[in-house]
């Protein structure tokens, strides 16, 4: 009889794309087969995120609720990954004792091990090191079911902003080899994957060796991973706007495959802020940027991060965030109120903005990109959109729900065999989360 493991993951795609490589690599050393209910699990994990501060209380909440579980299955095994786990390390098992294993973003490919020895010496075993690269040349070949994957390209951040916990959690900037992202990509295209996102904490900042001992920029790694047969569309996440270059631009001008999408986190858009915040451009730098790819692509959609509250943040601050806002009139945002996360160098300084004055400029912020967002969805009807058909809509499973490139979600009536196919879709609504759409017959036959 398999055992069977149940992860639960908190944060970014980066963690949902480790979560996804500790599930293979089990199964493959242990035969643990997922679950999707912790009551019937031998293993239950948490892959955990501390950019937030209600993150880190939800992982000890949740532990909590897991040792309740132990009580009832002493042979439960309870593992915590991720960044909490790098942050705390021997601090869980002082705070949740029935915790067995504690590991860090760079050592998941240990889990085996450790998972081994915690059993035979029947004590817990944490590791939070950084061996770097060593993680992926340890992981199992990746194993998808669906026509979209992650692809992890870099790992660690070396820019220390202010307020950011991540350096000192998954380490300092580290890139893949070319060779090991490009088989990977081969690899999952084969498997029937359609649409690759290439992950990073600084995804745009990759630079991964060569074989000959050359050095491979993001940019023209975009072209080869276009390139890979069957995969015929790209997105990558999360990029840093130190990092672009007239060649990124470019490049999103001239590789059809890439996504008229993009995601560049500028936290706020007043220049004193991103000075404290150590950011390494000003507002103006970032807009210039934006112009250049809307230049190149005018019908590109725009993301953003942003922090509001941030130690310090006037009423004018605030104001040129909103400037910001609304010159480049973006379509999404992950937007937060500042929240000092301890060893950062921003937790040093006074946080002296008031919490309601914060809620009230979150709300502003995110009313208005709203607006940008419905209105970019009306404008959506009536438009043919091309999307990749991922499956049954989780509403009504009697119908097919994809995405479109600047990232909405469609749901449509059609065939199932059109699952893991690209196909054209008359969009005939906008919804506050999605839009609807109508398959037009006639396009089945051209489907790819």
């Amino acid at each position: 009889m398999s055992r069977k493991l149940f992860i639960k993951t908190f944060g970014c795609q980066m963690n949902e794309y480790d979560s996804s490589r500790m599930a293979d690599l089990l199964k493959d050393t242990h035969g643990f087969v997922a679950t999707d209910d912790p009551n019937e699990a031998d293993m239950v994990m948490l892959n955990t995120c501390s950019v937030r501060d209600k993150a880190q209380h939800k992982v000890y909440s949740q532990l909590g609720r897991w040792s309740s579980l132990k009580a009832a299955n002493p042979t439960l095994i309870i593992a915590v990954g991720g960044c909490v786990a790098s942050q705390e390390g021997e601090q869980i098992l002082k705070r949740v004792p029935q915790v067995d294993i504690v590991f860090g973003p760079q050592t998941l490919h240990r889990l085996p091990e450790m998972l081994d020895q915690c059993i035979d010496q029947k004590k817990p075993k944490v590791d939070i090191s950084f061996p770097e690269i060593e993680k992926f040349d340890c992981l199992p070949s990746a194993r998808v079911e669906g026509p979209k994957a992650y692809v992890s390209i870099m790992e660690g951040c070396s820019k220390y902003c202010s307020f950011c916990v991540v350096p000192y959690t998954r380490g300092t900037e580290f890139s893949r080899p070319f060779d090991d992202v490009i088989t990977e990509v081969v690899e999952l295209a084969e498997q029937g994957v359609r649409e690759v996102t290439l992950l990073g904490q600084n995804v745009n900042g990759y630079r991964g060796m060569l074989h000959d001992g050359g050095v491979m920029e993001f940019s023209k790694l975009l072209y080869y991973v276009a390139s890979v047969d069957g995969i015929d569309r790209v997105r990558y996440t999360t990029s840093h706007p130190i990092e672009v270059t007239d060649d990124l631009v470019t490049a999103h001008s001239a590789i059809p495959e890439l996504v008229a999408h993009l995601h560049l986190p500028v936290q706020s858009g007043s220049d004193r802020i991103l000075k404290n915040m150590k950011r390494g451009y000003t507002s103006s730098e970032y807009a210039g940027w934006i112009d250049k790819f809307k230049g190149v692509y005018p019908n590109l959609s725009v993301s953003s991060d942003f922090i509001v509250g941030f130690p310090g943040e006037t009423e004018e601050d605030f104001r040129e965030t909103m400037n910001l806002i609304d010159y480049v009139r973006y379509d999404q945002s992950f937007s937060f109120i500042y929240s000092q996360r301890p060893g950062t160098p921003a937790a040093e300084l006074e946080d002296n903005v008031d919490m309601q004055e914060k809620k009230n400029r979150l709300m502003t912020l995110q009313n208005r990109i709203n607006e940008f967002a419905a209105e970019y969805s009306e404008n959506m009807v009536g438009t043919s959109q091309r999307l990749l058909v991922e499956g049954h809509a989780r509403k009504s499973p009697h119908q097919l729900t994809g995405r479109t490139e600047n990232n909405r979600v469609v749901n449509f009536d059609g065939p199932s065999s059109l699952i893991g196919r690209f196909i054209d879709v008359m969009i005939t609504e906008a919804l506050p989360n999605s839009l609807r759409g109508r398959l037009d017959p006639a396009n089945i036959r051209h489907a790819n």
